[in-house]
């Protein structure tokens, strides 16, 4: 039996367990998917991961710091600076792929800027996404660094130049269901587009304030299935 998993902490909810074990039964593949929730990320747990699994997933809050353990990064993983698969030591980005495709449907004409609310590894994904599509991206943190902005510089123009507005933070997921990144909603329009990385649940906070100002709104779920089937034909050597 082959073995799969994703290390990250906390992992109170999988979707990618889910997936990839109702894939296996159906598909009758003789391998299981695995939590590895870490609250430490140390080398000697690290190459144990290495060892026993045939492919892993990397989520939150190890998809830059899982980088020095691995042998190289393929030419993706290496642009973003993040990776969120593994295989044969090598490590991969298939985030990028689920929000490109999961999005690019949704883009107007007029979305040439985006707001890109956290500053972790999937913003890094989101970021070389949204470039690859001719959307320029401006970084939102609590605690800006150079290139990046605050909070409390979304004054009306940047909001009003800034039509598509993409959260990477895990503000809103389950159990954190009462909250939303701190952004002036009373300035979204229904110009505006809102994506959600997280998918659980399916509408967050942050959506339902952008839905009701009239905004397109989307959440992470189909990104999750992209990636997830991306990782596949990693794992499966299709690529």
């Amino acid at each position: 039996m082959r073995h799969y998993g994703i290390i990250g902490f906390p992992l109170l909810h999988s979707f990618s367990a889910k997936y990839f074990n109702e894939k296996f039964a159906t598909e009758h593949i003789d391998a299981e998917y695995s939590l590895y929730p870490l609250k430490e990320l140390t080398s000697e747990r690290m190459n144990e991961f290495l060892e026993k699994c045939s492919g892993m997933n990397v989520t939150l809050p190890y998809k830059q710091a899982v980088i020095p353990f691995l042998d190289r990064l393929d030419e993706t993983a290496e642009a973003i600076g993040a990776v969120n698969v593994i295989y044969k030591r090598v490590g991969y980005n298939t985030d990028c792929l689920g929000f490109m495709d999961s999005i690019k449907p949704l883009l107007r004409e007029y979305d040439k800027k985006a707001l890109v609310l956290g500053t972790g590894g999937a913003s890094k994904a989101v970021c070389y996404g949204l470039r690859k599509l001719g959307v320029s991206p401006t970084l939102v943190s609590r605690t800006p660094q150079k290139g990046m902005i605050g909070y409390d510089q979304l004054t009306d123009d940047v909001m009003q130049s800034h039509t598509v507005i993409v959260n990477c933070t895990p503000l809103g997921m389950l159990p954190d269901v009462d909250s939303c990144a701190p952004i002036p909603y009373e300035k979204i329009t229904a110009r505006h587009l809102l994506f959600d990385c997280v998918y659980n649940p399916e509408e967050t906070l942050f959506l339902r304030k952008g839905k009701a100002q009239g905004a397109t709104i989307k959440n992470g779920m189909e990104m999750l299935t992209g990636q997830a089937k991306a990782a596949w034909k990693i794992w499966s050597n299709e690529i």
